[in-house]
């Protein structure tokens, strides 16, 4: 059972008041050590002298906490994958309007529902681009949450516009390891409040924020520029204390955007004592049962809005009694979509709907980015890219976004749409090429698969295995650190260290010109007068309809080529 303050002193009723007539509190944005200066008066000394409070009555009933996150700006109904019998299925899922529609209903069979969304949720569509996210802002707020986290994803349009963009929503925002850069280097301010309560039936539920630290390193240097992220244990165990006992909440949720490889180490970490669980995201996961780690519970529920995870806690005579926590797949077809929120999409999409929906090609297999090792989407970029670019290998990122495409047209072909193009690729960056010794190649690839499968936890990236053509490369994923690769070959002949490869990749903006998709010391870097988007229109122009079916480029000795999840160690399956 989660820890209930001690209420047996005198001045119950003043305290009980206090801490239940305010449905919603703010945590200061400021940094531990100016908390710590503020008057740490008890909440009796702060009531108007002469009040007469009695005690509010005990309460009995249920508390719902429903979730949603990286739901990267997909905002009607798609194609989703599930691995059911060991193979791919999909199905119809998601939409903001269908979504509502489920929030509707639980509100009104509950009004003690209080809903989150931790983080992404302005980057990764065509409309999120031509708006800079603007478009996303109106509609996020009809949907009426209460809450709301930043993701790794938030910067994308750079500082600013983040502030901007969050500062437009209606409810709060919390974080606590987002920090202004003070001008020399060092954290200055918190960005947001680091944390936020709600109280219903007499319980008091502190909500505390973190994002992911590896921000800067993860996505384009510039974007996060002027931001000082901090790790969540750096502060965690202050903030803990502050909700437990100054605030007195009886349930504390850390709201965490760190991918959930990091949110189980983050649990199992003595900073996290006193938190009851860890509502996560970033990593796209589907956690249909929490994860028991040492001192808290872990969920996430997925991504594009295909699910909304869902917490009902049980409240008897004001007491916390019970708990259950399920993963509710959201289907179009059992959750009608909402009239007003529908209109509300249909007027922000107008301006741009005819280029969104503008067909480019077409696929005769299913468009996924699913699978931790190869995927159809990075297949097509790779192949792409190869016939548009003459150097020796390819390399993609191993990016997590994007929601399946399975759904045929008349003629058995799966349209590729350019809005598609934009769910691929938010980003449209400029191809960039470079010399790459062998040697270096291969310190790349340990550090990309460390970033990977590490076994500890905390030093998961967060993303997929880098994705190329021309090179193979044979690994242990769950080898010694530094020895997973076992072999690698370019175009058929061992990978030699000493020799120069040319390598192409895109570029990522703040990087310096001797360094390539994060590989340091690159020589001869030049931009091409070409980007992501032209190349793959282009491509798909002369090679429509493609079978992009993955190469076997990368090869993993260890465990299937169907691997669904980083995640180790625990009871877990992407499902």
């Amino acid at each position: 059972m989660p820890h209930t303050p001690d209420d047996s002193t005198s001045g119950l009723g003043r305290r009980t008041f206090l801490r239940n007539s305010l449905l919603t509190g703010l945590g200061a944005g400021l940094s531990p050590l100016a908390l710590q200066a503020e008057d740490a008066t008890s909440p009796e000394t702060n009531t108007p002298e002469g009040d007469q409070i009695e005690d509010t009555a005990a309460q009995n009933g249920t508390i719902t906490l429903l979730q949603t996150t990286d739901v990267h700006c997909q905002i009607h109904p798609h194609d989703e994958l599930f691995w059911e019998n060991e193979k791919a299925v999909f199905r119809k899922t998601a939409g903001y309007a269908h979504i509502a529609t489920l929030f509707d209903q639980v509100r009104k069979k509950n009004p003690n529902t209080f809903i989150i969304d931790t983080g992404d949720m302005f980057q990764g569509s065509e409309l999120s681009v031509k708006t800079s996210g603007k478009a996303i802002a109106p509609m996020l707020n009809a949907m009426g949450y209460d809450l709301y986290l930043p993701g790794n994803w938030e910067v994308v349009y750079y500082k600013k516009a983040m502030q901007t963009l969050l500062g437009g929503l209606d409810a709060p925002k919390v974080c606590a390891n987002m920090f202004h850069d003070d001008g020399t280097g060092k954290k200055g301010e918190l960005v947001f409040p680091a944390y936020s309560t709600f109280s219903r039936l007499g319980v008091k539920i502190g909500f505390l924020g973190y994002t992911d630290p590896l921000v800067p390193l993860r996505q384009s240097p510039n974007y996060s520029k002027g931001i000082i992220y901090t790790k969540p244990e750096e502060n965690l165990a202050y903030y803990v204390n502050v909700l437990r006992e100054q605030e007195q909440c009886d349930f504390v949720i850390i709201l965490a955007h760190l991918g959930l490889s990091q949110q189980i180490a983050l649990a199992n970490m003595p900073e996290c004592k006193g938190v009851d669980y860890i509502f996560g995201g970033d990593t796209h996961e589907r956690v249909r049962e929490p994860i028991v780690c040492q001192y808290a519970k872990v969920v996430e529920p997925g991504a594009f809005g295909s699910f909304v995870g869902r917490l009902d806690i049980t409240v008897k005579d004001g007491k916390i009694t019970g708990e259950r926590y399920e993963l509710v797949e959201v289907d179009p077809k059992k959750y009608k979509a909402k009239k007003e929120i529908s209109q509300l999409i249909a007027q922000m999409e107008a301006p741009f709907v005819a280029d969104i929906e503008r067909v480019v090609g077409y696929s005769k297999v299913p468009l996924y980015r699913y699978f931790v090792v190869e995927n159809t989407i990075d297949t097509l970029i790779l192949d792409a890219l190869a016939w548009k670019v003459n150097t020796e290998i390819i390399l993609s990122n191993g990016f997590r976004f994007c929601p399946p495409r399975s759904t045929p047209n008349a003629d058995g072909l799966i349209p590729i749409t350019e809005g598609y193009i934009f769910d691929m690729l938010p980003v449209d960056a400029t191809v960039r090429t470079a010399k790459v010794t062998g040697a270096e190649l291969l310190k790349w690839l340990e550090k990309e698969l460390n970033n990977v499968f590490a076994k500890d936890a905390a030093k998961r990236f967060g993303g997929w295995v880098v994705k190329f053509r021309g090179m193979e490369v044979e690994f242990n994923a769950f080898g010694e650190q530094g020895k997973r690769v076992q072999k690698v070959t370019v175009g058929g002949q061992p990978l030699d260290p000493a020799r120069a490869y040319s390598v192409s990749a895109c570029e990522r903006d703040g990087d310096p010109e001797t360094m390539l998709c994060r590989i340091p010391n690159v020589t001869e870097g030049k931009n091409l007068p070409f980007s992501l988007h032209p190349v793959l229109k282009e491509y798909l122009a002369k090679h429509s309809p493609v079978s992009p079916l993955p190469h076997g480029s990368a090869k993993i000795l260890d465990a299937p080529s169907t691997l669904l999840t980083q995640v180790s160690g625990v009871t877990y399956n992407f499902r």
